[in-house]
């Protein structure tokens, strides 16, 4: 007879049991000291008797923008319309790679010399400075000067809650103001960062407009030092922004009061089409010599959702005092995710250090942007040709990602119900997610909801 083989798995199980048999030998062993009725006893745990230690754990309610994507994934219906999430989707309807990422990335996956090295606790330093010069313009006296530090962050959420934890430590102020309404997020990152939340008016519901004597009032009455969050541009969940000459009061009254600015720009290039454009209110509070704190997205300009690709950059009185706040943010950083993922800011470097690259994106970005600017018109000018009841003109007034409708809570539930539209019950809706096939059938759900649910 030829010899006998046994498979790799048999194998491995009778090693297993064998070392399992040599464990309870050793565990029956009689020791000297515990006399020879010594026997050991093991206790079960709840995870094989009784109820589990986590019984008292209540289930949470689904995330009110991301419970959207799941209720809209359990609707069969072929007509359904998915308004909820912020992505970018094409005409087709369809999530959008930039030619200029795939062309980076093809790059990157050709270079053997890249290794998957852990990054330092600050992230990659190329990806850092370009970031910087993005937001606050290439000429920037604060960059010249070294007063900019950058870490690279688990994108705007991730950039956020960095600096956020890092004023809590340091900041003798743990108050952040931030605009009512906001993205539902960022007030669960400041409270669990240790800072204490207030709100100040920022959306008028009569106008669907800016009430800006509000915000002035708010803020006037805001503590000295109190930090404020003011979103750069395309205002999230609104699509409402202060005017150039608005933005300009608000830094004067902010510097007057010794405010401190957070700004969360999470579509630069996105809301207009222009990088600079996007840009010109933090640089507003740059010019002036001002401290301020900037988290950065690359999810939305780049369309790298899930890469998690972000950057906080704070900028200070002197380059002394930014280094020092840099070794502090490290302090920040360390235990709460080490450093930073590798792949996705290599992408972003990648665009942004090469000239040819970098105007490439510009030009996807305008189109993605131009695209969401013309489905606002498509929008307006569906519902006027219907006769819908209101003035609608803050569609195209608004501007980025998303329109706040004005639709209340009854009547997005009636257009869920009724039309499959899934949107969050603020009545936001993802102007992203519409193509040029959908909006007569949105147009149609919000007349019959306005007429109907009035």
């Amino acid at each position: 007879m030829g010899p006998e083989f046994t498979s790799s798995s048999s194998s491995s199980s009778s090693a297993t049991d064998r070392r399992l048999s040599a464990l309870v030998r050793h565990l029956t062993t009689t020791s000297p000291s515990m006399g020879s009725q010594t026997t050991v006893t093991f206790s079960p745990t709840s995870g094989f008797h009784g109820d589990s230690v986590f019984n008292h754990v209540v289930r949470a309610p689904e995330d009110p923008i991301l419970g959207v994507t799941v209720a809209y994934n359990k609707d069969p219906s072929p007509v359904k319309l998915n308004l909820g999430v912020g992505a970018y989707r094409t005409e087709e309807g369809k999530p959008l790679v930039l030619n200029v990422v795939r062309k980076a990335e093809q790059m990157l996956v050709n270079d053997r010399t890249r290794v998957k090295e852990y990054l330092p606790i600050v992230g990659l330093a190329d990806f850092n400075k370009l970031s910087a010069k993005l937001i606050f313009g290439a000429d920037s006296p604060a960059i010249r000067e070294n007063r900019v530090t950058t870490v690279q962050c688990l994108s705007g959420t991730g950039s956020l809650r960095v600096g956020a934890e890092f004023l809590a430590r340091h900041y003798h102020q743990r108050t952040i103001y931030i605009p009512q309404p906001t993205w539902g997020n960022h007030p669960k990152i400041f409270t669990l960062s240790g800072l204490s939340v207030k709100t100040y008016r920022y959306y008028d519901p009569a106008t669907r407009g800016l009430n800006f004597q509000g915000l002035l009032e708010d803020l006037g009455s805001a503590p000295s030092g109190s930090i404020v969050l003011l979103h750069a541009c395309a205002h999230n969940p609104t699509g409402v922004d202060p005017t150039l000459q608005q933005w300009e009061q608000i830094r004067q009254l902010m510097r007057s009061k010794a405010l401190l600015p957070f700004f969360d720009s999470a579509y630069q290039g996105f809301a207009s089409g222009s990088l600079d454009a996007d840009a010109q209110s933090v640089r507003m509070f740059v010019a002036d010599g001002g401290e301020c704190f900037v988290a950065q997205s690359y999810a939305k300009n780049m369309g790298l959702y899930g890469e998690r690709v972000g950057a906080l950059s704070v900028v200070c009185k002197t380059a002394d005092v930014a280094s020092r706040v840099e070794s502090q943010l490290k302090l920040v950083v360390r235990p709460m995710f080490s450093n930073p993922p590798i792949h996705g800011a290599s992408i972003v470097a990648t665009i942004l250090k090469d000239r040819n690259m970098h105007n490439e994106w510009t030009i996807e970005l305008k189109a993605m942007a131009d695209r969401i600017i013309s489905m606002r018109q498509k929008l307006f000018d569906a519902l006027r040709s219907r006769g819908t009841p209101g003035d609608w003109s803050h569609i195209i007034k608004q501007i980025g990602m998303f329109t706040f409708t004005g639709l209340n809570p009854e009547q997005v539930a009636f257009m869920t119900r009724e039309y499959h539209i899934y949107m969050t019950s603020d009545g936001r809706i993802s102007m992203a997610g519409l193509s040029s096939k959908t909006v007569p059938h949105l147009a149609d759900a919000i007349h019959a909801a306005v007429t109907r649910m009035s």
